[in-house]
């Protein structure tokens, strides 16, 4: 188990080693039986972070408030069109001045292009750790809770099948960080994992590239394809969920040709039939239901939906001590 953690920032868990994300899902579990017994966990009393939002947020923004608040700290949720930056003052800047006001920053910027840029101008200026609420490219404290409530639900993931499946929605044009801190991750533990999308809606090339070399490690498995029911089909996990097009076309518009022509990459309970019968469906939420997915999925007895989104809480607990508390 590791124990040193201070001046580590939580980017991409591809920078943390194994070892170090065990660590942070064993932290997470603890708190989280202590939060179910009404256990205090006071581990960083007077501490501050700063949250800035350059876009919405319900799960991130509250998990991190309610999660600080419950460590004893305080947040400082910090609305960027309200801030100097809104008028162009430098990441640096902003992360120098930050860092001396308090404890830790935490960022959500997912513009094209921009947001990881952003992140780790910040990171390679301040003196505190920062933590990345998503980005364009990853989104790591979604794919912590995501590990944790499939170590919850099906134990040991060696050899699991578990398809992250591209899903039709009209929302808004979602980044592809969720999917990508996903193929990145669970081959490290051992999963087959199947990368499911119509063309047009592809990954990174270097994305896959570092997945296949973390299935290889760590005997795991990436599999990609275009046919929705072959990723269906036998899985213990399923995680349909949307992402944009903005490897192949990194314009803004919502909803275009491509998109329109993909209607029929919805989770449905035929589709959920093709897997195995104690398969789990999950989704990082907000879900576009009735694009993404049948409300008789979602709200059945296959969904864990909800003790997903519980997980953000825990996890982001446990990366909030590890970095901004010890020694």
């Amino acid at each position: 188990m590791k124990t040193i953690f201070q001046g580590k920032h939580f980017i991409t868990l591809q920078e943390w080693s194994k070892e170090e994300i065990d660590t942070l899902l064993d932290v997470s579990y603890d708190l989280k039986r202590k939060f179910a017994m009404g256990v205090d966990t006071p581990y960083l009393l007077r501490k501050t972070i700063f949250l800035m939002f350059f876009e919405q947020s319900t799960r991130t923004r509250n998990s991190m408030e309610a999660g600080i608040a419950q460590l004893g700290g305080h947040a400082n949720y910090l609305d960027t069109r309200t801030m100097q930056i809104a008028h162009g003052e430098t990441g640096k800047d902003t992360g120098i001045i930050l860092g001396r006001f308090g404890h830790g920053i935490a960022i959500r910027n997912c513009f094209w292009g921009q947001g990881n840029k952003f992140l780790r101008e910040v990171a390679e200026h301040t003196s505190v750790p920062v933590i990345n609420l998503q980005c364009d490219l990853y989104h790591p404290l979604q794919a912590i809770a995501d590990l944790m409530t499939m170590q919850e639900k099906k134990g040991d993931l060696k050899r699991k099948k578990v398809s992250i499946i591209w899903a039709y929605a009209t929302s808004h044009k979602k980044p592809i960080s969720v999917p990508v801190s996903q193929v990145l991750l669970f081959p490290r533990y051992g999963m087959d994992v199947w990368l499911a999308y119509p063309e047009g809606y592809d990954l990174p090339d270097w994305v896959i590239k570092r997945a296949r070399e973390n299935a290889e490690k760590n005997g795991g498995s990436l599999t990609i394809t275009h046919d929705m029911d072959e990723a269906y089909r036998d899985a213990d996990v399923v995680i349909p969920k949307n992402w944009g097009s903005w490897v192949t076309n990194p314009g803004t518009d919502v909803v275009d040709d491509l998109l329109e022509k993909n209607k029929s990459w919805i989770c449905t309970e035929e589709k959920i039939a093709l897997a195995k019968d104690n398969v789990i469906y999950m989704h990082a939420l907000p879900a576009d239901r009735g694009n993404e997915v049948v409300d008789s999925v979602i709200d059945g007895l296959h969904s864990v939906v909800y003790d997903e989104a519980e997980n953000r809480l825990h996890t982001a607990k446990a990366v909030m001590t590890l970095l901004m508390g010890g020694k």
